[in-house]
């Protein structure tokens, strides 16, 4: 079928990444991609791929990941809305949902639209929180920390790493990327009542144009030891200058992560 008959489509999905191996299929485990892809034949009768705007890890969650998926023709022409709905009908009861799809250029048009290649930002949260008692309805949802937590100390040396800067202290050892070098547009760590008996919500918001493997991760679970006061802002700048993932601090737990946003 030629190229020229199909229509791409822009998707913003949100998902709660908790039961699944991450968003890119793979044999034999529940993946967020496998779960679309699998509900698009059920309405439409195509068996299709759908190209993401980044790969999240197992247990990371999603309020605005975006895919762009080329469709033949329909049997009658359908909104973005009807879409949506329609593949959502054959997601549930998934904690997955094509939030909206609207149509965009595709493969030979001018301004082809590529949800990884066209991107131009992202923006990530990652969520701590701060308190003794055990989480109920945000279990797995947030990273749960208990020892109390200096965020504006953390916010402080968090603004060594906004800039350009090798990151090779933040990068995972199975990364793929070509340099380990990424501009940090934004890196800011504040705090939010999360309960009426005093525990806190630590949200730290992480932008740029692109990341590399659990950097956002290992940025947050070094930011813990300086908010725990067992580093000073003076350690945490000798770690990124030391280009050297054994001398930064742990992963920080995939249940606090979120795409919130991807820019184009």
């Amino acid at each position: 079928m030629s190229d020229q008959t199909l229509q791409r489509w822009k998707l913003t999905i949100e998902y709660c990444g908790t039961d699944y191996y991450g968003w890119q299929r793979q044999e034999a485990v529940p993946s967020i991609q496998q779960a679309i892809e699998e509900a698009i034949p059920e309405f439409s009768g195509q068996v299709l791929r759908i190209h993401a705007a980044g790969r999240t890890d197992a247990g990371v969650h999603a309020r605005g990941q975006v895919a762009h998926v080329d469709f033949a023709p329909f049997k009658k022409p359908m909104e973005g809305f009807e879409i949506a709905k329609a593949i959502n009908a054959f997601l549930r009861p998934q904690p997955i949902s094509i939030v909206s799809a609207e149509p965009v250029a595709g493969a030979g048009e001018e301004d082809e639209f590529h949800a990884r290649y066209s991107a131009t930002n992202k923006l990530y949260h990652y969520r701590i929180i701060n308190r003794r008692a055990l989480l109920g309805l945000d279990q797995g949802r947030a990273w749960h920390f208990k020892r109390p937590l200096g965020a504006d100390a953390m916010h402080e040396a968090a603004q060594i790493l906004v800039g350009q800067h090798d990151f090779s202290t933040f990068r995972d050892a199975q990364c793929q990327a070509n340099s380990p070098i990424k501009t940090l547009d934004r890196l800011d760590v504040t705090t939010h009542e999360y309960d009426a008996q005093g525990g806190t919500e630590i949200l730290i918001a992480a932008e740029g144009r692109s990341f590399l493997h659990h950097q956002v991760r290992n940025m947050v679970g070094t930011l813990v030891l300086v908010g725990e006061g067992k580093w000073s802002v003076q350690d945490f700048k000798a770690a990124l200058e030391a280009k050297d993932r054994t001398k930064g601090g742990v992963t920080a737990p995939a249940d606090g992560l979120y795409l919130m946003r991807v820019d184009y």
